[in-house]
């Protein structure tokens, strides 16, 4: 396993897991649960997000099929949840009732699918192709690490910002989310429809 290490390979997957994930563009939307009282657990989130990857990324196609899901009614399921999650930071209401729960908001919507959503996971099996098992493990891994220290130091990120500055980011970047939930149900539906016509 040494012999197959890659320092070029780590970084390579470590770079794609970082851009998809987007961590630091998902900060507005952590402030914005946390200011309508719901909570986030670092370590429950990350380890469940981790959890997601490494389950998905050796027997996903086989726990879809399990539950008889097909890849692409995953998707649309998660762009249900980031279309929501983004009309309540544009709007300011909250769809979602924050109902009392040990987990609080760490495993939905942060652990999936903020963290672990559908392009994420595509992409972390996609690199099977280019890079080996190990490398690819440990590029997630450093990404789960910066994750964890994200969503630990909320506070002072938020400190560091200023309250206006979360404001418009909260805002911005709720149009953001919209978008990539209208592209990912967009880019899904006419399949999961194909499959039932079929």
């Amino acid at each position: 396993m040494l012999q197959q290490i890659s320092l070029v390979e780590i970084f390579s997957a470590f770079l794609v897991m970082f851009a998809i994930i987007d961590i630091t563009g998902s900060i507005p939307i952590f402030l914005s649960m946390r200011e309508q009282g719901k909570k986030i657990k670092p370590l429950q989130a990350t380890a469940v997000a981790l959890g997601l990857f490494v389950v998905f990324y050796f027997v996903g196609d086989a726990v879809l099929r399990l539950f008889s899901i097909d890849a692409p009614s995953f998707a649309v399921a998660g762009a249900a949840v980031l279309f929501i999650l983004s009309l309540e930071m544009i709007t300011g209401h909250e769809f979602i009732k924050n109902e009392a729960s040990s987990s609080g908001a760490s495993i939905v919507p942060v652990a999936f699918p903020l963290i672990a959503g559908p392009g994420a996971i595509t992409a972390l099996i996609s690199l099977r192709a280019e890079y080996s098992d190990v490398n690819i493990m440990i590029g997630l891994l450093l990404n789960i690490v910066i994750d964890f220290l994200v969503i630990k130091y909320l506070d002072r990120l938020q400190r560091w910002l200023g309250t206006d500055l979360v404001y418009v980011f909260r805002k911005f970047f709720g149009v953001v989310l919209l978008a990539m939930a209208v592209k990912l149900f967009a880019g899904n539906i006419p399949i999961v429809f194909g499959h039932t016509v079929n």
